[in-house]
């Protein structure tokens, strides 16, 4: 069996963000660990789970738990994707973070 890609996982994770925001829900958490096991039961392909997460945050994102790890590749990696507001105009959480350090 062929293993996801990243932007398998992306698409997922958009799919479950609009459908917390279609149940007017405020936020969802994502643990890449629990999102692999659903999308490729009993696969060892963590690092597309967890850049896939990240790559989804938006500015206001944040981790639950953030590994110590400085790529971030983990299966505690969990994030809070808050989808009461999914608009495209909201920056990606990489933007913000580098309009910080600027």
């Amino acid at each position: 069996m062929e293993k996801w890609t990243q932007e398998q996982y992306e698409q997922v994770l958009r799919e479950k963000k609009q459908s917390a925001h279609d149940a007017l829900n405020l936020y969802i958490e994502i643990n890449a660990k629990e999102l692999q096991d659903e999308c490729e039961p009993g696969s060892k392909n963590l690092s597309c789970a967890c850049k896939a997460i990240l790559a989804q945050m938006l500015e206001g994102d944040g981790f639950v738990v953030e590994p110590k790890v400085k790529s971030k590749i983990a299966g505690k990696l969990t994030v809070r994707y808050y989808v009461d507001n999914l608009s495209p105009e909201r920056r990606t959480y990489v933007e913000a973070m580098a309009d910080q350090q600027a």
